[in-house]
């Protein structure tokens, strides 16, 4: 009398095949821990990198006893215990505005364009598939081209308005890829259903469609914003880099919140990484905020619709 208890399946031949459940939980037991380990690495490193900012955050501002008040309306100076973060900040919330207003409306023009009226062609498809090439492009890039083509190209310089160009020339292919996959979420029913009432091709986009994915189309830009206004490289490469002084209108010269964090990060004084460190999560606080409008948009449109 046989007692093996091995269980059998049938095989593409006819032919049965031991299989060892055991095993088969044992891998899928392992997999699962190797996954949960790499998760939980990621977010070590968070709570390390966090913890480290706010000691150096507590440090710098009990060194020379500044409060987080004054920290935030000072303007930059050479002098540690005078510095602060006021120019960096406003400049900063310039630039997203500027950023926005010159990407956002060509972003979501060229993306309804391509998606509801090119036709499926080889050269939309080559237009489509370098868009999503350039939102992987490194920030850098885009920052030398601005200062070709406008700072050094047109004779612009320095100024907040070549800094916005650069970011908006970043964010814009996110823009458009991200305006396209909404558009693409809306049901071929709606549209039909908007036809069939009459409506005009343009009325049925902008009265339809248009409403419809503006969670989705809004997500994408207020993330890619949140992402432009962390960027560095491009701010360097246009010269935001040595002024720290509240900008008055988008022809100043500036030193957005980023830049000014590097530039304090590479002074010999310690305080000065403690000033950086309280930059960080200024700037990441600006962040979360970012990023916590676009959830609540996206909310409050899918609840209308």
């Amino acid at each position: 009398m046989s007692t093996d208890t091995t269980p059998a399946t049938e095989t593409d031949d006819g032919l049965f095949a031991d299989i060892d459940l055991g095993w088969e939980h044992r891998k899928n037991q392992l997999f699962l821990g190797i996954i949960f380990a790499a998760s939980m690495f990621g977010v070590v490193m968070l709570v390390l990198l966090l913890l480290d900012i706010a000691t150096d955050l507590y440090v710098g501002l009990t060194e020379f006893n500044i409060s987080i008040v004054d920290f935030l309306t000072r303007d930059g100076s050479r002098r540690e215990e005078l510095s602060g973060f006021r120019g960096a900040i406003v400049a900063s919330v310039m630039l997203m505005a500027l950023t926005a207003f010159l990407s956002f409306f060509v972003g979501v023009g060229s993306a309804i364009y391509l998606e509801e009226y090119a036709p499926d062609t080889r050269i939309t498809r080559l237009i489509e598939a370098n868009l999503a090439n350039l939102a992987g492009v490194p920030s850098i890039v885009y920052g030398l081209l601005a200062l070709a083509a406008f700072v050094n190209g047109i004779g612009m310089g320095p100024i907040l308005l070549g800094g916005a160009i650069a970011l908006a020339l970043l964010v814009m292919p996110i823009i458009i890829v991200s305006t396209q996959e909404a558009l693409r979420a809306v049901p071929d029913g709606v549209r039909n259903g908007s036809y069939a009432t009459g409506a005009t091709e343009w009325q049925t986009i902008r009265n339809v469609v248009l409403p419809a994915a503006m969670p989705g189309i809004l997500t994408g830009t207020i993330l890619a914003l949140a992402r432009a206004i962390g960027e560095t490289a491009p701010l360097i490469m246009v010269g935001a880099l040595f002024t720290n002084r509240m900008p008055f209108g988008p022809f100043d010269r500036f030193s957005a919140m980023p830049t000014q964090i590097y530039n304090w990060a590479a002074e010999p004084s310690q305080h000065f990484i403690h000033l950086a460190a309280t930059g960080i999560v200024v700037l990441l606080a600006f962040m979360f905020v970012m990023n916590g409008i676009a959830i609540y948009l996206r909310n409050k449109y899918e609840t209308e619709v």
